[in-house]
């Protein structure tokens, strides 16, 4: 008999130990039973027969994890502290070695002189920055490299933060790598899902481009990982394991000796601060644009209508701006000066006209509009901070005679509907586009006249030491689509404009300058943990945080920077309560996070999000 430890996949489970009659290879998946359900485990180790009596692996699966494999989701389930099985099911397991295939493509790209260097200088370095302003061509190099990687027979991975940004990449990438192509994200079925992995294994596939868990598909020659719009948020998982796939992919380079690449046109300070970076500047196209400022209050000002009005006049086309999607963020009594909360989460609810509902953007929760105020009764309510809806409504009305379109979440729902929006908006079927985030994402649009960005204040006086950071980028991000071919405008509607007036033009200067504000306190300089309890009971939320806090001051180099209520102390009917270390050393961090994780308490390490 032999005895085997089995990390049980999805599982926060330790490993648990079973008996075989056969001998079994590390890696290997099989099923097991486990309260008396059958669940999938992996293979880890081979240990002595125990003292206690064992239940007996059922069944060996086909597929496997490579040593490679295991060794990676080591790692990840020591540094994002969640069980081997969590980290392992992050991966999609191999069902035979894959074959080698080695076809030769020449791609009709031809690099210009600044791009030709920024390439040799990628080419120098295993991991390096492609700091590129927007329409600088980036992508151009990006294929270049791809072109070459699959030419010395090895596999590339495309990363990309959104599935919002595959229609248009997809299309670049089909027209120059044809079948050797395949796109990867969650919302493909799943028999397209064991269409690419066939293919992969029978070696047709050589490019991967996907979000985040296109990482970790079975790829058993990598030669480049590429991770594109690298500043970007989605690429942290909101869920544990609370992984940043822009960090593993620096990982897996270093662990699997393939090259990696980050680009962007506003990288993050840390990525500009620590790896080898070639700044690319100036638009691909001949471009100009004018920047303008509304100082006015937060919504449609007269400024603005007009600015819109000169650029439809002149047949170019608008993108406006917002952080809010919805009607309005809030709904606020004028006499108590309460926002109408939802009843399971510490956050206003945000009123969707078309509905005749106010929804909560965090748990879905959803009720009909009050006629008054729920805490004094007064019939004086209003509503606060406008959404993607409101705008696109009140821009229908002003500008009767054009199309407007929203662009959000609420709008987009799949990638069918989003090819079918950009598809209009490039066809000047559309002529003004009312969006968030969404709008910053990477899309060409080659007919913009006029961005306009509303709100930009509220993220800027967000509790958080990114924030300048965040809007800087967001707002640049948003400015490159105006003018992608020929001049354009762009109105920022802030009481900041100081702010954005020293450094919108000079990217590379704010991140020289933050570095300095940063140092000793945040990172890149310093390393942080977020631990959160959450439970109905708000007591035992607060004892478990205190708890922690206490056993936090048996870690000499580990500074807690605070602790207490979260910013959204209840999301979901739970009570919610965090507390913030930081330290030089992310082991010393490691070490708290794995010191109280029987406690129960949520780690995430290098968070992104203090919300």
């Amino acid at each position: 008999m032999f005895y085997y430890h089995i990390a049980l996949l999805k599982s926060p489970l330790s490993p648990l130990t079973y008996q075989s009659e056969q001998s079994l290879p590390l890696g290997a998946i099989v099923e097991v039973t486990l309260s008396k359900r059958t669940t999938q485990g992996v293979v880890i180790a081979e240990v002595e027969k125990p003292s206690f009596e064992c239940e007996t692996i059922s069944f060996t699966c086909k597929t496997f994890y490579p040593p490679k494999t295991l060794e990676l989701a080591r790692f990840i389930a020591e540094y994002y502290v969640c069980s081997l099985g969590e980290a392992l099911s992050l991966f999609v397991p191999y069902t035979h070695n894959a074959l080698h295939v080695n076809e030769k493509i020449t791609i009709d790209i031809t690099l210009s002189t600044e791009q030709h260097k920024a390439y040799d200088f990628i080419e120098a370095h295993p991991t390096s920055l492609l700091f590129g302003d927007t329409g600088s061509g980036k992508t151009e190099i990006y294929m270049k490299l791809f072109e070459k990687t699959v030419n010395e027979g090895k596999q590339a991975i495309f990363l990309l933060p959104e599935i919002g940004l595959t229609p248009q990449m997809k299309n670049r990438l089909k027209h120059h790598f044809g079948t050797h192509v395949a796109i990867w994200h969650s919302k493909i079925s799943a028999k397209k899902k064991e269409q690419i992995l066939s293919a992969l294994a029978e070696g047709k596939i050589s490019i991967i481009a996907g979000t985040r868990s296109a990482l970790f598909l079975p790829l058993e020659y990598l030669g480049l990982i590429v991770v594109d719009e690298e500043h970007d948020e989605s690429y942290k998982s909101g869920n544990r394991p609370r992984y940043n796939a822009k960090d593993l992919a620096l990982l897996f380079g270093q662990k699997l000796g393939c090259k990696v690449l980050l680009g962007s046109a506003t990288p993050t300070l840390g990525s500009f601060h620590k790896i080898p970076t070639f700044r690319l500047k100036g638009t691909f196209f001949e471009s100009q644009s004018y920047i303008m400022y509304d100082d006015g209050e937060h919504g449609l000002s007269f400024k603005m209508t007009q600015a819109i009005q000169k650029a439809l006049d002149a047949h170019k086309q608008v993108i406006v701006f917002l952080p809010t999607r919805a009607n309005f963020k809030y709904i606020t009594c004028k006499n108590c000066g309460a926002n109408v909360e939802c009843p399971f989460c510490s956050v206003g609810m945000s009123l969707h006209h078309n509905m005749n509902a106010l929804k909560c953007h965090y748990c879905n929760y959803t009720e009909v509009i009050p006629k008054v105020c729920p805490k004094c009764g007064c019939e004086d309510i209003v509503a606060t901070r406008m959404g993607t809806a409101e705008v696109s409504q009140k821009l229908s009305e002003h500008f009767s005679e054009h199309v407007v379109q929203q662009f959000d979440r609420d709008e987009v729902r799949t990638e069918k509907k989003l090819s079918e929006i950009l598809s209009d908006f490039n066809e000047h079927k559309i002529d003004i586009m009312v969006g968030t985030q969404m709008l910053s994402k990477g899309h060409d649009y080659h007919g913009v006249g006029l961005a306009v960005i509303l709100g930009v204040d509220a993220l800027l006086g967000m509790n958080d030491f990114r924030s300048r950071e965040k809007t800087l980028a967001l707002v640049l991000q948003i400015a490159g689509r105006a003018g992608r071919k020929g001049y354009g405008e762009v109105l920022i509607q802030s009481k900041n404009s100081d702010f954005f007036k020293q450094y919108l033009s000079d990217f590379e200067q704010f991140l020289k300058d933050e570095l300095v504000f940063r140092k000793g306190l945040y990172p890149p300089f310093k390393k942080m943990l977020r631990l959160m309890s959450a439970h109905v009971k708000d007591e035992k939320a607060k004892a478990l945080i205190d708890q922690v806090a206490l056993i936090a001051q048996n870690f000499p180099q580990v500074e807690v920077v605070g602790f207490g209520k979260a910013n959204i102390a209840k999301i979901a009917n739970k009570y919610r309560y965090e507390l913030l270390a930081r330290s030089d050393s992310s082991k010393a961090l490691l070490e708290l996070a794995h010191a109280v994780k029987l406690l129960h308490v949520e780690a995430d390490i290098d968070p992104l999000s203090f919300s």
